[in-house]
């Protein structure tokens, strides 16, 4: 029987396919056809969880204690392992009680908290391009979406001078992401501090993604937002055991910050989940106390793969600078192709997905995002297959 007389909600018609549904729809067209796929296209790490934290795991598993509902706000333990972990990573001092919230990864937390804070018509301010989430949350809450457009000629830092006073005056929130998802940009200190004397001066809360917070290259080292003094009076932040840890299908993640703001993100949760299965805490717990040993293992992997994939890409016409954090290189396009087009061009004679850039927004138009989710070998096959297909960069100057 056909439903043709219950329609969707308005706030479902105004959004558009979301990009990594509709790539897996491109994806599962182009192996009917037969050809073997080469997937760089979303940011979901390859190889095993880590062995203690399957362990941690297993053991939990084991144990009838957690095979009820966890507490809303999630078990102590977890919640103490993340406030260590700030301590001992960014010399930030949180309460484990109230201003740490575990979720059901990053991305729940950041779509709730714009149902939890943001009313229609509100202003909120979002830089594009951006992980989707940024600005489809606030879409669903019928927010307002002020677009911060970035620029390459501004290493992709938000312009917060270039923000009207008539705007600033309006806004509600700020989403932002350094190490950014998809540019790959980092942002000095000195912007974080920029930024907060900035919502301070307007009363706009802050909302940093710091997903890729331990994926950082060359000694440098990634600012948290609550470093800075006074950012916790108007800020949160979210972190994600998706990328560090390949934990990506474990679903774990947390929001750290002002107490005020959790605390309102923590009763829409209660009126729509459980929270966290209780053994995946412990798994995510044992996951931050593991030695610094690893995540030097792990950002040497995703170092030498950047450096493999830039140089590999110049011989083809890119001039691509060395990423300093994230598991990503943003690309431009070929003169005179849209990104959407280029991504399809590629998948199709290659079987090579890439991520379009406007799928992050309208400024991401014109670049597509790489993903260095594959080893060196496999991306080897990624360059024989670019240079067999005839692809390469073509600026303006020599199209």
């Amino acid at each position: 029987m056909s439903l043709n007389w219950i329609n969707p909600a308005e706030r479902i018609k105004k959004l558009p396919a979301y990009p990594f549904a509709r790539l897996d729809e491109l994806k599962a067209k182009a192996r009917e056809q037969g050809l073997d796929l080469i997937d760089l296209g979303m940011g979901n790490p390859d190889g095993a969880t880590p062995q203690p934290v399957i362990e941690a795991a297993v053991r939990a598993l084991q144990n009838p204690a957690n095979h009820g509902y966890p507490p809303f706000e999630g078990t102590a333990n977890f919640r103490h392992a993340i406030t260590t972990w700030y301590h001992r990573r960014y010399g930030v001092t949180l309460d484990p009680d109230s201003e740490a919230l575990p979720l059901l990864g990053s991305k729940e937390g950041l779509g709730h908290l714009a149902l939890a804070y943001i009313n229609p018509g509100d202003v909120v301010l979002v830089p594009s391009p951006s992980y989707p989430v940024h600005f489809r949350g606030p879409l669903i809450a019928g927010g307002d979406v002020y677009s911060l457009h970035l620029k390459p000629e501004n290493n992709w830092l938000i312009d917060l001078t270039a923000i009207p006073d008539e705007v600033a005056r309006r806004a509600k929130i700020l989403y932002f992401n350094y190490p950014s998802n998809p540019t790959a940009a980092i942002a000095p200190r000195e912007f974080f501090e920029e930024i907060v004397a900035f919502a301070r001066r307007y009363e706009i809360l802050l909302v940093h993604d710091l997903c890729y917070a331990e994926l950082a290259f060359d000694g440098y080292q990634p600012t948290s937002l609550l470093e800075i003094p006074g950012a916790k009076d108007i800020g949160v932040e979210f972190h994600t055991m998706s990328k560090t840890y390949n934990m990506a299908g474990w679903r774990v993640g947390f929001v750290v910050g002002n107490r005020q703001v959790i605390q309102g993100l923590r009763t829409l949760k209660t009126n729509l989940d459980y929270g966290i299965f209780a053994a995946l805490q412990a798994a995510a717990e044992t996951a931050l106390q593991l030695p610094d040993s690893y995540l030097v293992e792990v950002q040497n992997r995703y170092q030498t793969r950047r450096d493999f994939l830039i140089q590999g890409l110049s011989q083809l016409g890119w001039d691509l600078p060395k990423t300093q954090a994230t598991m990503y290189l943003w690309v431009p396009c070929p003169s005179g192709m849209s990104s959407t087009d280029f991504a399809l061009d590629v998948l199709q004679k290659t079987g090579v997905v890439m991520t379009p850039g406007n799928a992050f927004g309208s400024g991401g138009e014109g670049y597509v995002r790489v993903s260095l989710i594959a080893d060196c070998d496999r991306l080897g096959e990624v360059l024989r297959r670019l240079q067999q297909a005839g692809i390469r960069y073509k600026s303006e100057a020599f199209a």
